[in-house]
């Protein structure tokens, strides 16, 4: 994509409405747009890491065998009024009326929803295990939406839910997200720590939080620091045993939130215990029965009789995921996007937009990654090369090539990862290699 073509509206000076680096960046960096308090645009770089981000987890919700379906944003009021959490939310909840005076609301969560997809097509045990997932927009109407992404009023989800015989079945599942979920922060470039957590008006009896490691995060997380050294789940299809062994390792260390934590009962060495700050970006649920019994979803087991299915949900913010890499990943200068979810591959720089041999130069080189599939951002336009630079480190993207008339004269560009700033004068060839490999 040539820059000089490409919807980017970046701004110089920090937004005096940001109060956090990711907002503060994402506003900068052009990613997004406030249309209304906490509800945001999401502008063409910021979709394409937004993109990114869902893909990464639909394929591991994906191997872990769960099915994608779509469930809409608007849901009848009565279904949860079948369950009983229809003034649970309180305000919170966008209640509607439509043109028949029938109550809807925009939907939290999707509990109802599903188990209402479930009780209406699966009839045996020997349709179970099952796991149902989509992505899909949500509204919780935030007392005072702030932080930009990171607390919206509506945002992108991913929540997948399963139904099982009984609690041995259900647990099972449960593992299997807790080892999907360990593995997608893992290729986000995010070190994520489960924590003990409360069920809230979810539910159940078994929950667990997926925070973020950030000095801006929004609570104070305990933790034993050998946690931090856990080798993330490798792919393969594991065992029962196999999961539980995994989620034993990652919850024998003591993690805790702030509100959960008791310093006078921890049983973790004053040395080894870490206090730091952390951002929720996943949560997971057993409750059992709380929505199967209202709403009857029941299966014939192996003898006949009904069984009320045991059920549990799993979320993670796609759209909060955005900042929260942002608030993990990040410097004075701006973005540090992890290769996997980066807008672009590579920023491809020309230090001389009009000289005929640097014109022709980028213009061979941005042709060449394209041919091979590699996302480029080329700053094709007539600025000063400071300003270049300085908007290609906001973006963030991984590595940056720089191509001018000194270099050409050597045949050399400069080279530069983003992460480390490190930066080399190679020849284009050994760039295109790099970036290709």
């Amino acid at each position: 994509m040539r820059l000089s073509r490409y919807f980017m509206p970046t701004l110089k000076e920090d937004p005096k409405e940001a109060q956090i680096v990711s907002h503060r960046l994402m506003l900068r960096a052009g990613m997004i747009q406030q249309s209304s308090a906490g509800i945001y645009s999401w502008l063409p770089l910021g979709h394409r890491v937004l993109k990114k981000i869902e893909q990464v987890v639909r394929e591991e919700q994906n191997k872990a065998g769960a099915h994608e379906i779509l469930m809409p944003t608007i849901q009848p009021a009565e279904l949860w009024q079948e369950s009983g959490r229809y003034d649970d939310y309180g305000k919170e909840m966008l209640r509607i009326t439509d043109r028949h005076d029938r109550g809807m609301l925009y939907g939290p969560t999707n509990e109802e929803q599903v188990t209402d997809i479930f009780r209406s097509h699966v009839r045996s045990y020997k349709d179970l295990p099952l796991n149902l997932y989509h992505i899909q927009w949500k509204f919780r109407d935030e007392v005072r939406p702030r932080f930009g992404v990171m607390r919206g009023r509506e945002f992108l989800m991913k929540d997948a839910y399963s139904f099982d015989m009984d609690y041995e079945g259900a647990k099972v599942a449960y593992n299997r997200m807790f080892v999907a979920y360990l593995k997608t922060y893992a290729r986000l470039g995010l070190q994520a720590i489960p924590l003990r957590a409360e069920t809230g008006p979810i539910g159940g009896d078994l929950s667990h939080e997926f925070i973020v490691l950030a000095d801006t995060g929004e609570s104070e997380v305990f933790y034993h620091k050998d946690i931090l050294n856990l080798a993330t789940p490798v792919d393969g299809e594991q065992t029962p045993e196999e999961l539980q062994a995994i989620v034993d390792e990652w919850t024998s260390y003591y993690a805790a939130a702030d509100d959960m934590h008791d310093a006078d009962n921890c049983d973790v060495a004053e040395g080894d215990l870490i206090s730091r700050r952390g951002i929720e970006v996943g949560h997971i649920f057993h409750f059992g029965d709380k929505y199967s019994a209202p709403f009857g979803a029941t299966v014939a087991g192996p003898d006949g009789k009904d069984v009320t299915v045991s059920m549990g949900s799993y979320g993670i913010g796609v759209s909060r995921l955005a900042g929260g890499i942002i608030e993990a990943s990040h410097d004075e200068n701006g973005i540090i996007w992890p290769e996997e979810v980066a807008p672009f591959k590579v920023g491809l720089i020309n230090l001389k937009t009009g000289d005929a041999d640097c014109d022709t130069a980028c213009d061979e080189f941005y042709a060449k990654l394209q041919a091979a599939d590699v996302e480029v951002l080329y700053d094709d336009t007539s600025d000063r090369a400071g300003g270049k630079f300085a908007k290609m480190d906001l973006i963030g993207l991984p590595w940056q090539v720089t191509i001018g008339p000194r270099g050409l004269k050597s045949g050399v560009v400069e080279f530069k990862n983003r992460a480390t700033g490190a930066k080399e004068e190679i020849s284009p060839e050994e760039a295109l290699n790099r970036l290709v490999g």
